[in-house]
């Protein structure tokens, strides 16, 4: 009986026919197969609780914004830039998400480094912040205090922002368009209640 290997396993070749195949897969390889899917799995799961975060706290905040918008807010006077009203769903959306991804990739290998858990206790209270805005300015109809409120969120974003470039690049860029949408929103606010 000869026997012929090959990279896929062993062959048993009785003369010119194969009386007998066994083909084997090591181990270890299957341990690796197994691995890589649970991490897969894993990293998906997360990716989608990271993005979930963030467009949780939008629509618990857009219970009190889309209430106010036909009545209240229709009322106010407003700045010659203030956007139409349809922009402001679709980018506070583009922005969660954004904010998701860039969570997902300064916790996807871990939250252990100080650093880390410094950048994540400020992207909470800035996600704490941003809802409460929602709630002060919509819901409250507190103009002035909502202008103080988002003033301390550009500040947190700022340092989640300074936080997130320090772990990973591609976070922090994912917080400048946040970072510039506050700005312009801390200045529509600030004239709405200088006009109202």
């Amino acid at each position: 009986m000869q026997t012929e290997r090959s990279h896929q396993g062993t062959i048993l070749l009785d003369g010119n026919d194969c009386s007998a195949i066994d083909i084997f897969i090591p181990s270890t390889f299957k341990v690796e197969l197994v691995i890589m899917k649970s991490v897969s799995l894993r990293s998906g799961i997360l990716f989608i609780i990271c993005i979930s975060i963030p467009l949780i706290i939008g629509m618990i905040g857009s219970v009190f914004t889309v209430s106010s918008i036909p009545v209240w807010y229709a009322a106010l006077v407003k700045p010659t830039f203030n956007p139409p009203n349809w922009v402001f769903g679709p980018a506070w959306t583009i922005l969660y998400c954004l904010m998701g991804i860039a969570l997902y990739l300064i916790v996807k290998d871990g939250i252990q480094d100080p650093i880390k858990k410094t950048g994540l206790v400020f992207f909470t209270i800035q996600l704490i912040l941003n809802l409460l805005w929602s709630i002060v300015f919509f819901g409250m109809h507190e103009i002035f205090y909502a202008f103080v409120t988002i003033l301390v969120l550009f500040v947190f974003i700022a340092a989640t922002m300074v936080s997130f470039f320090r772990l990973s690049k591609p976070a922090g860029w994912l917080f400048v368009p946040y970072l510039c949408w506050v700005a312009f929103a801390s200045i529509l606010n600030a004239m709405i209640w200088i006009l109202n």
